[in-house]
């Protein structure tokens, strides 16, 4: 954390600065945990530069890093890739920092962030802000699958997400595709894995792993336009009718898989939903971050 000393008095103009003075002092004595930003899909560490700002406004001399890691295209390799880059780069900055860390985890980033948490037993994050992330898995026919998959439509996008080329591009291991769920359930490298749908040896040791976190807050809205359902950034889901199943209903929660049931619990799931917000802005949008975010950076 970055710490100012002032040794001169200040005087007359110079007064205006004593507010200022005063955070930053603040900032010392209550000592802010360094803020660890994941970027998402076709996003990179330059487009989060308000979010920067919102976080030096309010926390004066937290330390925050957005990792410059799978930038643009490169955000479409494989998820276990990615958590084991971002790991990698992120490991440092954790063992630097006594009293712990956060997360703000935007999109296809909340889930990487999931991954990390899952399989790092030593980690240290106290609060995990996962921003409009698809947790229960993506399903829509939305401009970046237009983009990415133009022969295709969600309803037949299972075709080549569920094959072993398919599981190569990260969007696809975390397609979850309700018509067709054993499918996803047996052929999903990740989604399935993390959220233990699937048989997984290492599941109690991940959900140990995972609750170690202090905070768990959930951050999403009805007009995000991308998350699809947009239930999914809080751990809802469609049904096999393509009727959204809130997350107190999913068996994932029911049966406390990976530890929501156990957060809900401790007091330490919390939701943040925000109308009239686009995909595209949640990061920058100041009314969303001294909603859901600010009260968790201390």
């Amino acid at each position: 954390m970055e710490r100012s000393v002032f040794g001169r008095r200040m005087s007359g103009a110079g007064g205006v600065l004593w507010p200022l003075l005063g955070a930053c002092l603040w900032a010392a004595v209550v000592g802010y945990k360094p803020v660890i930003i994941v970027h998402g899909l076709f996003d990179s560490s330059d487009d989060f530069k308000n979010l920067l700002r919102f976080i030096n406004e309010s926390h004066p001399g937290t330390n925050v890093t957005v990792i410059d890691l799978f930038d643009r295209s490169a955000s479409l390799e494989p998820m276990w890739k990615q958590v084991e880059g971002f790991k990698a780069a992120i490991y440092p900055i954790m063992q630097n920092a006594a009293e712990g860390v956060h997360f703000i985890c935007y999109s296809q980033g909340g889930l990487v962030c999931r991954g990390i948490l899952s399989t790092l037993p030593d980690h240290n994050v106290h609060s995990f802000i996962s921003l409009s992330s698809p947790q229960a898995g993506q399903y829509g026919d939305t401009d970046y699958l237009k983009y990415l998959f133009p022969q295709f439509v969600k309803s037949n996008l299972y075709h080549l997400c569920y094959t072993a080329i398919g599981q190569r591009i990260s969007i696809c291991n975390y397609w979850n595709d309700p018509h067709h769920r054993d499918l996803y359930v047996n052929s999903s490298d990740y989604l399935a894995l993390i959220n233990s749908e699937r048989p997984n040896p290492n599941s109690t040791e991940w959900k140990e792993n995972f609750l170690k976190i202090q905070k768990l807050v959930l951050i999403g809205g009805p007009d995000d336009g991308v998350i699809t359902p947009w239930q999914s950034s809080q751990f809802g889901f469609y049904d096999d009718n393509e009727t959204v199943i809130e997350i107190q209903h999913q068996d994932l929660y029911l049966k406390d898989v990976f530890g929501l049931k156990t957060l809900a619990a401790r007091g330490d799931l919390i939701f943040c939903s925000v109308p009239g917000v686009q995909h595209v802005w949640w990061h920058s949008n100041e009314t969303v971050f001294h909603t859901c975010i600010e009260k968790w950076l201390v």
